[in-house]
């Protein structure tokens, strides 16, 4: 007689995540899994960093490791299984205040559909970067907005939500300095005066900028290189927000490519955020795509 081996499955939450929406719908979730042939443990964060550790030290031992939480959560758990060398599939039930990657993705915003579409989806290669060595699930940014994510207080963000980033993109650009910066993405050498720079695997970077979803494939083994100059007056400004706006990105002002690799020099140390979170940046930088590292569950639908 044959017995079905139980499935096993690590849940790792952020419990502050949003507004905390996900918290009232846990067991409910873990219903719904066990109904799945799952076997749940269930780990609640305590801090940055802590999911990350959970997923590093454990991840081996399981079939199926969720993130619950953020971008921030899901960041953490990505890099932890990874660094694990565990073979698990990942799933993600988007509950953060913004979920720039849940949305590209077109993860579900409602906790139980997501849970669902993690039992009912299909594994499909992802993409993740590499930034000196540390992991980044979808963006590594400078400039405007980009402080945003890590500036903004969790209870105005809870409040607000994009309306946050937004507004507070809004006041950002007006006091923002440039950067100059030289990047080498795949031999292509493009070296000026930045406002803003993202290398990204989205479509959405911050909540406040939407690339043009058929020109991002989230598992070609390349990056999007988004940068933007200083405009000189207003008419630019509006040039740089109709380019944007429109996704049509031939304008003196905006440089936009894919690349597999880019290297980016700057004479002095700028700030980054990977995944919304803050990062010390360096002289050098070297960004790789760590081509379909991970094997991430979507909906029947974008699975297929």
């Amino acid at each position: 007689m044959n017995v079905k081996k139980t499935k096993q499955l690590l849940l790792i939450m952020n419990p502050c995540a949003g507004i905390k929406k996900a918290n009232k719908y846990l067991t409910d979730i873990l219903v719904l899994f066990g109904k799945n042939g799952y076997q749940s443990t269930v780990h609640l964060t305590e801090g940055t960093g802590d999911a990350c550790q959970c997923a590093e030290a454990n991840a081996k031992r399981f079939d199926l490791v969720v993130a619950v939480g953020g971008d921030g959560t899901f960041n953490e758990v990505v890099a932890g299984v990874l660094a694990s060398g565990s073979k698990a599939v990942i799933g993600y039930i988007p509950s953060g205040s913004t979920n720039d990657f849940a949305n590209s993705l077109h993860l579900s915003k409602n906790i139980l559909k997501a849970a669902g579409d993690i039992m009912d989806g299909t594994a499909r290669p992802i993409d993740i970067g590499s930034f000196n060595g540390r992991i980044f699930s979808y963006v590594a940014s400078f400039g405007a907005f980009t402080e945003i994510s890590y500036k903004t207080p969790q209870n105005v963000k809870n409040t607000l939500g994009y309306l946050a980033y937004a507004l507070e993109g809004i006041k950002d650009i007006a006091n923002v300095k440039s950067k100059h910066l030289r990047f080498v993405a795949d031999g292509t050498v493009i070296e000026d005066d930045f406002i803003f720079g993202a290398i990204c695997n989205s479509t959405s970077v911050g909540g406040v900028i939407n690339l043009d979803p058929k020109l991002v494939d989230l598992s070609d083994g390349k990056f999007e290189l988004l940068l933007i100059r200083r405009p000189k007056d207003l008419f630019e400004l509006n040039e740089i927000v109709v380019a944007l706006s429109s996704k049509k990105y031939k304008t003196k002002l905006i440089s936009f490519m894919s690349a597999q690799s880019i290297t980016v020099e700057t004479a002095e140390k700028i700030n980054w955020t990977l995944d919304g979170e803050f990062a010390h940046g360096a002289q050098t930088i070297k960004v790789e795509n760590l081509n379909k590292a991970i094997r991430l569950i979507t909906n029947p639908v974008q699975g297929k």
